[in-house]
């Protein structure tokens, strides 16, 4: 008697894109607005989810990281479980304000492709206002993936437009996290993929560092 061959089960790396470049910004955009994700306390991310804009608690002097990957944002939250980050927030802003700051941005970290020596990299970084870092995507089960997604600080003058010039909306995604995380706990990593902000390659504006390996 014959059977059927065994198909392999293919792991659970949602979405699967099996020719990622090993850098690439993605992100839900339009043709005006990024939107990029950051995780707050209740008291800081309550308020400003329901005014749409940062409060005057909100720090603006002093560094604050974006990330544009969702699950990346998980990944750094606990899907909005850890201490101070109970509040997940998607904060859609202004596409000209994002590509200004990756324009002007350093990387994070001393790169010989991107700088003479350290020397020339830290005095760039000193006076940079923001950073470019790239660090592993994440699949739903939080694993890191073979590619990497942007993570972009912002300082000084970015970190103060970022609050009260670039921010067009500010959503609580809380409950999108909580339903996503409830469903790959489940093992229905389908319906989880499904419910997943749709990121779409960003084109990168040019002096973003790494553009080199950007597309």
């Amino acid at each position: 008697m014959s059977t059927s061959p065994v198909v392999p089960v293919q792991a659970a790396h949602v979405p699967v894109r099996p020719t990622e470049p090993h850098r690439r910004i993605r992100a839900l955009h339009t043709e005006r607005t990024v939107t990029v994700y950051q995780a707050y306390a209740p008291a800081l991310g309550v308020p400003a989810a329901r005014d749409g804009r940062f409060p005057a608690a909100w720090k603006r002097e002093r560094m604050t990281w974006i990330k544009p990957s969702f699950l990346w944002m998980m990944y750094r939250c606990g899907w909005g479980a850890k201490a101070d980050q109970e509040t997940v927030l998607a904060v859609e802003i202004d596409r000209d304000g994002f590509d200004w700051a990756l324009r002007h941005a350093c990387l994070s970290h001393h790169d010989p492709d991107e700088h003479p020596d350290r020397a020339a990299w830290q005095r760039q970084l000193k006076g940079s206002p923001a950073r470019v870092q790239w660090d592993p995507e994440r699949d739903l089960r939080l694993q890191p993936l073979p590619y990497r997604s942007l993570q972009l600080g912002l300082a000084g003058e970015a970190s103060r437009r970022y609050a009260d010039e670039w921010t067009v909306a500010i959503r609580d995604v809380t409950p999108l996290a909580h339903e996503v995380h409830a469903l790959v706990r489940s093992g229905d990593l389908a319906a989880a993929a499904a419910l997943l902000p749709e990121e779409r390659p960003y084109p990168a504006p040019e002096g973003t560092p790494g553009v080199g390996r950007v597309s």
